[in-house]
């Protein structure tokens, strides 16, 4: 293929297809009229001897060959923008309908957006923000295919070409209803659960999978050890554990920020018995593009995270 008479803007066109899967969306995306996004199309079927996008009731779906594609066409896109940024700052205040889009797990959800989106509405009102449910399978392709700009979440395992950046660590603890609330044991401090009362107790677990697992962290940590609790349900959502919790035997085994946000009367948090205490985790942000709209982005992500920890430490 001759390169001089491929059109750049025809890559362009494919990366706003493949993002949005709709002709009008895309051509807004780009300023450009339906008929000049469905004549781009047909160009690019044309240069690439494939359908590339299939019309369907749920909107233009890729074919195996565009979804083959579409990393390098990031790839190059990100490097011309890249090269034509680099003398560029983004100016947040004059900013209008850029859109960024994050991926979150259901405890950024609730410990950490309310502080990002009050800080992204304050410093740039005409940006526009589309928060998504962290996909563990297909998030780090939706990086790389600049579906998502930012992810944030635990127990995330990043390929080495993304940049992660650890936000700050985040403690277990476990709820339980104050009417069903064991006696004190001699085995643990007060305020703690003693390991065998803690493997004793029914468990409700969070699952953000549905693929019907009913293990988490602790598990694996208790498997290490020989042991094994009962958890006896499971739900797809965090905000769930509270109320499954309150008014039953349950106990619950979950982030101490997000159980501080949730719980009410008449729950209590305690620690994890002592054998459970490493089980620590990261909180992190990865990123894969790179232009100075992004870095703007996750500086204002750390900003805000910093704001929120400090905020916390007044309240200590």
């Amino acid at each position: 293929m001759n390169l001089a008479s491929v059109d750049l803007n025809l890559l362009v066109v494919f990366e706003a297809l493949y993002e949005t899967g709709n002709v009008t969306l895309a051509g807004k995306r780009l300023n450009r009229a339906q008929p000049s996004v469905s004549n781009a199309l047909g160009r690019l079927r044309l240069m690439f001897q494939d359908e590339l996008f299939v019309r369907t009731a749920g909107g233009m779906v890729p074919t195996e060959k565009a979804r083959t594609l579409i990393p390098a066409i990031v790839a190059i896109l990100d490097q011309v923008r890249a090269t034509l940024d680099r003398d560029s700052v983004f100016d947040p205040a004059r900013a209008q309908g850029r859109r960024f889009t994050l991926a979150a797990s259901d405890y950024a959800d609730i410990v950490l957006v309310p502080h990002i989106v009050r800080r992204l509405r304050r410093l740039a009102p005409g940006i526009d923000l589309r928060w998504c449910s962290l996909d563990r399978e297909r998030i780090y392709a939706q990086l790389d295919n600049a579906q998502v700009d930012i992810a944030i979440g635990g127990h995330l395992t990043p390929p080495k070409r993304m940049r992660v950046v650890p936000l700050y660590s985040e403690d277990f603890v476990c709820i339980a209803d104050r009417a069903t609330l064991p006696a004190g044991s001699r085995d643990a401090p007060p305020g703690t659960l003693a390991l065998q009362t803690y493997l004793q107790r029914p468990h409700a677990l969070f699952v953000p999978s549905n693929d019907g697992s009913r293990r988490g962290v602790i598990d694996q940590k208790l498997a290490a050890m020989g042991l094994k609790r009962r958890v006896a349900a499971t739900f797809s959502h965090i905000v769930a554990l509270p109320q499954a919790v309150s008014g039953t035997d349950l106990i619950a085994t979950l982030a101490g920020r997000v159980a501080r946000r949730l719980i009410t009367d008449p729950l209590r948090i305690l620690a994890l018995p002592a054998e459970l205490a490493d089980t620590a985790f990261s909180i992190d942000m990865v990123s894969g593009r790179g232009d100075s709209a992004s870095r703007w982005l996750a500086q204002q992500l750390l900003l805000a995270v910093r704001q929120m920890q400090a905020e916390e430490d007044d309240q200590n």
